[in-house]
């Protein structure tokens, strides 16, 4: 027992350990500040101020709502299922972190001598865990609806837990084009591949519009927030919720934003390439950190682009009718998707038989 415990390589262990600690940690810090900015977007369309008043530009804002948060009074309805109750917004808060570990944020640093990737697990099947992840997502809608004892809160979790399904699907062949492409569902080839070659948005520009249209549904984002429309469903499916179970169901769709937007970016738009820069030849002559710095600050960039989208998006388009919504997903995108991979598989068969039949 002592030598299975001396043979584990601890300095991998803590390198794994640190590197969980700070993906979450920025996560939730840039979850926290996606609020401030999502009402700085909303005032500069709106021609007004926004936050302005907890901190220089507003920019404790968020900190006071948090501590608002905290102090609100818990209260638990008498007539749900506790144990439910408790574990929906955990539930939605867990799928919306563990979807961050196998996206890969930098190459690698070296760092006392060790070379570090900065990815917390590339593992093989990278895209299909993260389809694996977001799909558990729903269950924290579901149970949160249905733990509340509440009928608008059951029917606001019916409709997005069906919305979330519809528009899994396209979501799912609008990938497999991409992957016909790819041949590998490693983040980190798929990235290395596009540093090699032009970025994938150039070869599936259907397939990117299809994903990002699923990604707002996924979100629950304007304007497919079906599940959550306040002035349609009484505040829909967390209506019951307070304090920081609230928080946790808030906090858990901008965190998804933030995943989702840095899943987009890595899939069709390089990741963590710098665009117009050779990496190789940028570490070599100016060492490896800092490449690896550079490179997570243009993954942040282009993540923040998406984001801006995400909130540019609510402030300008009114929400969809439900039939509308779902309409779009199995009517619109499913055969969109599907003829997306079609024509794709039939040029990446002619291009291996060398342009000819």
């Amino acid at each position: 027992m002592l030598g299975n415990l001396m043979a584990v390589d601890w300095g991998f262990v803590f390198e794994k350990l640190i590197l969980i600690a700070v993906v979450v940690t920025v996560s939730l810090v840039v979850a926290m500040y996606e609020t401030w900015a999502e009402r700085k977007v909303a005032a500069v369309i709106q021609d007004r101020r926004g936050p302005n008043r907890a901190g220089p530009f507003g920019l404790f804002q968020p900190l006071a709502d948090g501590l608002k948060l905290f102090m609100k009074e818990e209260i638990i309805p008498n007539s749900s299922n506790k144990l439910l109750f408790v574990m929906g917004p955990g539930l939605a808060m867990l799928t919306a972190m563990m979807t961050s570990a196998v996206i890969p944020w930098g190459s690698k640093i070296v760092l006392f001598g060790r070379t570090i990737p900065l990815q917390i697990a590339d593992i093989n099947i990278g895209i299909l865990y993260i389809f694996g992840v977001v799909s558990m997502g729903v269950y924290g809608i579901m149970i949160g609806g249905w733990a509340s004892n509440n009928k608008f809160s059951l029917l606001a979790a019916i409709r997005g837990a069906s919305q979330i399904i519809s528009y899994e699907l396209a979501m799912g062949l609008s990938i497999i084009a991409l992957l016909m492409l790819t041949g590998s569902l490693s983040l980190k080839t798929i990235i290395e591949q596009q540093q090699d070659h032009i970025y994938y948005v150039f070869f599936q520009p259907l397939g990117f519009l299809i994903f990002l249209i699923c990604a707002f549904a996924e979100c629950n984002r304007t304007p497919f927030d079906l599940s959550e429309a306040e002035n349609e469903l009484n505040f829909g499916y967390h209506q019951e919720y307070s304090s920081m179970k609230l928080g946790f169901y808030l906090f858990a769709e901008y965190i998804n934003m933030f995943v989702s937007s840095a899943v987009m970016a890595t899939l069709f738009f390089g990741g963590y390439d710098i665009p117009f820069v050779n990496d190789v030849s940028f570490g070599l002559h100016h060492g490896q950190n800092l490449l690896a710095l550079l490179q997570t600050v243009s993954l942040l960039a282009k993540i923040a682009c998406f984001v801006f989208f995400f909130m540019w998006v609510r402030w300008t388009i009114p929400r969809f009718r439900y039939d509308q919504l779902m309409d779009l997903g199995w009517k619109k995108l499913i055969p969109l998707s599907l003829v997306n991979m079609v024509v794709t598989g039939f040029l990446v068969l002619l291009r291996q038989n060398h342009w000819h039949f």
